[in-house]
C-alpha cells in the first residue's frame, strides 16, 4: 500500500472541498463530502483512474451532501455517516436547495450512521470517527493516526472556525469540541477542511483568532 493521498474538487456555489482519499498504489479510495456537481467529480475519479469505495459525509449540510445520493446510485457505492443527528438536514437538502436555487441535488438517508469511535477503512488506511458537534449536531471528523492527518469538514478553518448560526449550530459546543476532540489529536497533524486550504492542529491552536482562550 501507498502513502494516502487526497485530492480536492470544489463543488457547488459554496466552493466546497469535495475530497478524493486514495492509495496511489491500488486506485482504491473514499469520496468525502460530494456536496454536488457530480459529473465533475466522476469525471476527475475516472481521469485518474480511481476506484471509489464509498461516500463518507462529514455532516448533513447541502454543500457537503447534495451529491451523494447520486453517486451512490451511479457507482453503486455505500453513503456513510454522518451521525444520526444530522439526519434533519440530510432529509431537508432538497428544501435549501430550492432557498438557494441549486439545482440537481437530493435528500439523502445513508447506508450507515456513523458514532464517536467507530473505524472506517479503505485497503489498509484505517480512520478513526469522532463525533464532533458544532457547527452541526451530527458532525463528524475522519482521522488516520498512522499517517496524522485529518478530515475535519466544517469544524475548523485556516484561520476560523465553522458557522454556528444555522439550524442546530451551538458555538460554545464548536469551541468545546475543538479543544476536547481536536486538539488532542496532536498540534503535527494536518488537516484538510471543508472550505479553503488546509492547516496544521497545531498552527490554528497557536494563531486562529477565534480559539484564543481555550
Amino acid at each position: 500500500m501507498g502513502m494516502l493521498q487526497a485530492g480536492i474538487i470544489p463543488v457547488t456555489p459554496f466552493e466546497q472541498n469535495c475530497t478524493i482519499l486514495f492509495d496511489p498504489e491500488t486506485k482504491e479510495g473514499v469520496v468525502v463530502d460530494p456536496g454536488g456537481d457530480v459529473d465533475v467529480i466522476l469525471q476527475t475519479v475516472r481521469e485518474n483512474g480511481i476506484t471509489l469505495k464509498a461516500v463518507w459525509l462529514t455532516h448533513g449540510h447541502i454543500d457537503h451532501a447534495g451529491g451523494a445520493d447520486e453517486v451512490r446510485e451511479k457507482l453503486g457505492i455505500d453513503v456513510i455517516g454522518p451521525h444520526e443527528d444530522d439526519r434533519f438536514l440530510l432529509e431537508d437538502i432538497e428544501g435549501k436547495a430550492k432557498m438557494f436555487n441549486i439545482d440537481g441535488v437530493r435528500n439523502v438517508v445513508p447506508d450507515r450512521f456513523l458514532k464517536d469511535g467507530d473505524r472506517l477503512s479503505f485497503g489498509e488506511h484505517e480512520f478513526e470517527v469522532l463525533h464532533c458537534p458544532g457547527h452541526a449536531p451530527g458532525h463528524v471528523i475522519f482521522f488516520n493516526r498512522k499517517q496524522g492527518f485529518a478530515h475535519l469538514g466544517d469544524v475548523l478553518f485556516n484561520g476560523s472556525i465553522g458557522r454556528t448560526d444555522l439550524p442546530g449550530g451551538n458555538h460554545q459546543q464548536l469551541l468545546d469540541t475543538i479543544r476536547d476532540k481536536v486538539f488532542p489529536l496532536g498540534d503535527e497533524v494536518g488537516f484538510i477542511c471543508g472550505h479553503g486550504p488546509g492547516s496544521r492542529i497545531g498552527d490554528e491552536r497557536r494563531t486562529n483568532p477565534f480559539l484564543r482562550g481555550l
